[in-house]
């Protein structure tokens, strides 16, 4: 797989502090990317991530946003498009749990929290650089989904597993709308990945239990997750539309 993108591909990368979002910036860059990293509080680690990017040789930019707000995700790419010039490639992976919450015990506010991190700030990053995706007559939009879009997750995510399978649908009707102008949308469903998010809210016991049902008889890497979405970006995936691509350890196979 031939990832390799011009040294003026500018990727912006939302949740790049940690995990996935860390990963995928720095494959980015190591494949000749230009990388701009999104981060909401975590200003420390996305900043080491940037500073590795940089000794590296590689070219990183940080922005700070909250993406449950409509106008943050908004002015996120306003300023990313106004520091790097053009924005290639948009990789929605910002998300959180919240908590795990039983059924009875979602709230409105809960409900929405969930979601407007998870699934609305993809819809709005993602109308904000599309125009200019259009003049351009180029684009690819990554959005991170998740196992729980097709399993409904482990028990308390429930909210959770909802905007990832709402991610997986609007992967879809994006796809179809956009490829018109030239832009490709797919998406990735990362399974059991050891990232800081299980390392918070799932135990031990309980991520054993998880390890076992994978055939492959362990986690994933959040690097491994970062070399599909890097191939979905490339030239290499250029006949590659409205998929969302499994990276599980054949945990659940489509």
């Amino acid at each position: 797989m031939n990832a390799t993108f011009p040294p003026n591909h500018t990727v912006v990368v939302t949740g790049a502090s940690s995990g996935i979002g860390a990963a995928t910036a720095l494959a980015f860059s190591r494949h000749g990317a230009r990388v701009a990293l999104h981060y909401h509080q975590g200003a420390d680690r996305c900043r080491d991530v940037a500073a590795k990017i940089e000794s590296g040789g590689g070219n990183a930019t940080v922005f700070q946003a909250d993406l449950a707000r409509s106008e943050d995700c908004r002015r996120l790419i306003a300023e990313a498009l106004l520091e790097c010039g053009h924005v290639d490639t948009l990789v929605n992976n910002a998300g959180a749990l919240g908590e795990r919450r039983a059924f009875l015990e979602i709230t409105d506010r809960y409900w929405h929290s969930v979601l407007d991190t998870n699934l609305k700030s993809a819809l709005v990053a993602s109308q904000a650089v599309v125009p200019h995706m259009m003049k351009r007559g180029t684009g690819s939009i990554i959005n991170i989904s998740s196992i729980a879009s097709r399993t409904g997750g482990t028990q308390g995510v429930i909210a959770y597993a909802a905007s990832k399978g709402g991610m997986t649908a609007m992967t879809k009707g994006m796809a179809r709308e956009l490829i018109g102008y030239g832009i490709r949308v797919n998406a990735v469903n990362p399974g059991v990945i050891q990232t800081p998010l299980h390392d918070r809210w799932t135990s031990a016991e309980k991520m054993g239990r998880l390890v076992s049902q994978i055939p492959q008889g362990r986690a994933g890497t959040s690097e491994e997750v970062a070399g599909v979405i890097t191939f979905l970006a490339s030239q290499a995936a250029s006949h590659i539309v409205g998929e969302s691509i499994e990276v599980n350890g054949g945990f659940v196979m489509h």
